[in-house]
């Protein structure tokens, strides 16, 4: 015979005490978790620590047999707990309508302990549904046993896992400890070895200022030290210069001594060539001046060379025919820039180009050519020879006058 609160239907929500006694197994089991329900009885209850789980659940369900302490208890937790869902399925109106919200909240599986409870105490709940839901649920139990037994094993595996991935966290956790702490040791070597370079940079700044300042106050003491520098650059390019010209100096002289060498080999084979005249010097200047020589007028005749011996001859020859003489060694003693002035203050230049060197010669020919002044040759160093040439000279003016 079923129940009074299955066979009398009302409008009236049944309560925990009021459901078949077969109910309270599985109602308890989904409706509370075990740490819920141990927590539930200790705070209004006497209940022992090493009490096991299986007798705290055995407990609980005796307890709903009929209206006790405990029973109120339970009853009070799931109004208080579950009551969005007992509003929800407090919308249906009939058996058919309770149904298909049960059968919705079990393809979903979210919220299953509310569904239960709010259809087992609904007044449209009649005892075919109550005993569906029943078996649905014992069924659903048996499924989440074998699955809760699948993820034991899995959990144990995981957890064999989790141990093994603990132990490989703590050796990379000691490596890289490790690691950071060589990295600390590095960055503080480092750190100190920046300090002690930056120190260093600081003093080698400071004495860079220091050699600044003593540049700027001696530049100050001595305002002319830049032009002291310049000028003393200056000297020292002015003395590359000069040795420089002074080696090049020295080899025009070896140049010009190697060249005068040569010439008076020259001149020495082209005297032994040409005989030397019968009458000496003396004589010819006697037969000079016996023949009645030409009139010089009063000019300047300069002659470049010759012998020394006959300088005297050469020049009672030239003032004999009412002339001036002038006379330059051409080079052997006296200095070739004496030459310039000479041929200038000449009227008549007579060069005897056996006896003076290379460089007077050209000198000589290079300044009467500038100068306009009339240039004789003489080759021999006779008088008699200088004083045809001297006669021919003035005879030839003295027509061009004419």
């Amino acid at each position: 015979m079923p129940p009074p609160a299955i066979a009398n239907r009302s409008s009236r929500r049944r309560k925990l005490w009021e459901l078949e006694q077969q109910f309270h197994c599985p109602l308890i089991g989904v409706c509370f978790d075990v740490d819920h329900l141990r927590k539930l009885l200790s705070r209004h209850f006497h209940c022992p620590r090493e009490l096991s789980d299986f007798k705290l659940h055995t407990s609980a369900v005796a307890a709903c047999g009929e209206r006790s302490q405990l029973a109120e208890v339970l009853q009070k937790d799931l109004e208080k707990r579950l009551q969005l869902s007992i509003r929800r399925f407090a919308g249906a109106k009939s058996s058919a309508a309770l149904r298909e919200l049960w059968r919705t909240a079990v393809l979903s599986g979210s919220e299953l302990p509310g569904a239960l409870w709010a259809c087992w105490t609904h007044p449209a709940c009649d005892r075919e549904l109550g005993l569906d839901i029943y078996g649905e649920i014992h069924m659903i139990q048996h499924q989440v046993g074998g699955s809760t037994r699948a993820d034991l094993g899995t959990l144990s595996a995981l957890r064999a896992e989790t141990q093994r991935l603990r132990e490989q966290l703590e050796t990379a956790r000691g490596e890289s400890e490790l690691l950071r702490n060589e990295k600390v040791s590095a960055t503080q070597t480092m750190s100190r070895q920046i300090a002690e370079q930056r120190a260093e940079l600081a003093g080698k700044e400071a004495s860079i200022e220091s050699l600044r300042n003593e540049i700027d106050s001696l530049r100050q003491e001595i305002p002319e030290l830049r032009d002291r520098q310049a000028l003393a650059r200056r000297v020292h390019e002015s003395e590359s210069r000069l040795a420089s010209a002074g080696a090049r100096n020295a080899e025009l002289e070896r140049q010009v001594a190697e060249l005068e060498h040569q010439l008076r080999q020259a001149l020495a084979l082209r005297a032994r060539a040409v005989p030397e005249s019968d009458e000496s010097d003396e004589s010819a200047l006697d037969a000079t001046l016996r023949a009645g020589p030409a009139d010089l007028g009063g000019k300047c005749v300069l002659c470049v060379g010759g012998r020394t011996a006959a300088i005297d001859n050469c020049r009672q020859l030239i003032e004999v025919r009412g002339g001036r003489f002038l006379h330059h060694d051409g080079g052997r003693e006296e200095s070739l820039h004496r030459i310039d002035a000479a041929v200038a203050a000449a009227d008549l230049v007579i060069c005897q180009a056996g006896c003076i060197s290379h460089s007077a010669y050209w000198r000589v020919k290079e300044q009467c050519k500038r100068t306009g002044k009339r240039c004789l040759y003489i080759k021999t160093t006779g008088i008699s020879g200088l004083s045809r040439l001297i006669d021919a000279s003035a005879q030839e003016t003295l027509v061009a006058e004419e």
